[in-house]
């Protein structure tokens, strides 16, 4: 199949729009955190579009969609990505592949930036570097392998994610919550009753995200067609849908917040992300106002059991991206794409099957391979910083000279 110039266009496009979803994250969280870790919350979402873009065209690409090995990853033997990429690939026939590398680094890039908000405010910038290139490849390549890559065992299986609820949002959200049980022992300090610093910077975060994210779902069509705009209808909808339905959640509690209506937003581009391609607009409705509940009370729920996770990552990308996964078996409809499979209501269960078992699957291996990396680079150099630093914060005592401006750190105290 030739290439198709409108459908390079447009997953060009899209990549760039996911790659505006990493510093938008950064702005996401940086305005729920204290002022004097602002700058360093934005950092680690930058430092990730750094450090996976290199590992990503050396060897990341090859592992994800190279040559299948034993249904577990892609064969190495294709070296450096420079002599891997030929014309087109399978995957995507109408573009070069290396608009569809491109396009699939920027999943790579966002996802250990999702991680952060688990440990803001008190990881070491050293320490977060090592774990994001041994997590992208440890972690991310082997899932996105499993669900995308030609031969994968879970693509296998029947498993559906048409842009990354399950490669992308369970495997963050399953970070993040067990690094935050690895980094139990050293809780943020917060200085008297905790308010985000800056409101306006998250809403302007999470406009940013619902703008990339119809790169993020719509590009993952990788053309130009029916399916792209499916996408990102549903994708809107979705969003809009869990936004309102957070807010009357929060006005039941007590009083609706910005903060909480774009936390609302995001929780439901998370959820319809792995359906996005694959179900009608009522069904994103049902998926983003569920979405909402399940992330709205599985904060309450880890509030109350002493889960440390700063900006609720697991409760908002895991348990969020796994309900997508979960509803991605129940709405699914060949109808709308022919490329899919039918889901529960449609009379085939075997699809909500293999939803659940991937789901599952991803859950376990993410909590178990990032507890194990967290624990070896802790045990290397350090994951956080010291209480005094994190009273000074993170932006002068760890990071970055130039914010001192020629006074040292002793001078602050």
């Amino acid at each position: 199949m030739s290439i198709n110039t409108g459908d390079t266009a447009w997953v060009l496009v899209s990549s760039s729009l996911v790659m505006l979803m990493t510093p938008a994250i950064g702005l996401f969280y940086g305005g729920m955190v204290q002022q004097k870790n602002l700058l360093s919350t934005i950092m680690l979402s930058f430092i990730t579009l750094l450090v996976v873009t290199l590992q990503w065209v050396v060897f990341g690409y090859v592992l994800c969609f190279g040559p299948d090995w034993h249904h577990i990853i892609g064969h190495l033997d294709l070296g450096l990505v420079s002599t891997a990429i030929s014309a087109v690939s399978s995957y995507a026939p109408t573009i070069p592949q290396t608009a569809f590398m491109l396009f699939q680094m920027k999943f790579a890039v966002i996802t250990p930036a999702l991680i952060t908000g688990a440990f803001a405010e008190r990881v070491k910038f050293s320490a977060f570097v090592l774990f994001t290139l041994l997590w992208t490849s440890l972690v991310y390549d082997p899932i996105a392998h499993w669900v995308w890559g030609e031969g994968g065992w879970l693509r296998s299986l029947g498993a559906l994610d048409f842009a990354g609820g399950t490669v992308v949002h369970i495997s963050a959200g399953v970070a993040a919550l067990a690094m935050s049980i690895v980094l139990r022992r050293q809780k943020r300090m917060i200085d008297g009753r905790f308010t985000p610093f800056s409101v306006p910077l998250t809403l302007f975060g999470a406009v940013l995200l619902w703008f990339g994210w119809f790169g993020f779902n719509g590009g993952s069509a990788l053309a130009a067609n029916e399916i792209a705009v499916q996408a990102l209808v549903t994708t809107n909808v979705a969003a809009a849908a869990s936004a309102l339905t957070w807010m009357m959640l929060s006005r039941y509690k007590g009083k609706p917040s910005a903060v909480g209506t774009a936390t609302g937003a995001v929780v439901g581009l998370v959820a319809i992300t792995p359906a996005c391609g694959y179900v009608d607009v009522f069904s994103a409705i049902a998926i983003g106002i569920i979405g909402a509940g399940v992330s709205f009370f599985s904060i309450k729920i880890a509030e109350k059991i002493g889960i440390d996770d700063a900006l609720d990552v697991c409760a908002c990308h895991g348990m969020a991206g796994t309900w997508g996964a979960i509803a991605t078996g129940i709405f699914a409809s060949k109808a709308i794409n022919p490329a899919g499979d039918n889901g529960l209501l449609h009379g085939n269960a075997g699809l909500l099957y293999a939803q659940i078992v991937t789901a599952a699957v991803v859950w376990v291996f993410s909590f178990v391979l990032t507890y194990g990396i967290a624990k070896v680079v802790d045990m290397l150099i350090g994951f956080t910083v010291s209480r005094e630093e994190q009273r000074v914060g993170l932006d002068i005592s760890h990071y970055w000279d130039d914010l001192l401006e020629g006074e040292s750190i002793e001078s602050l105290n």
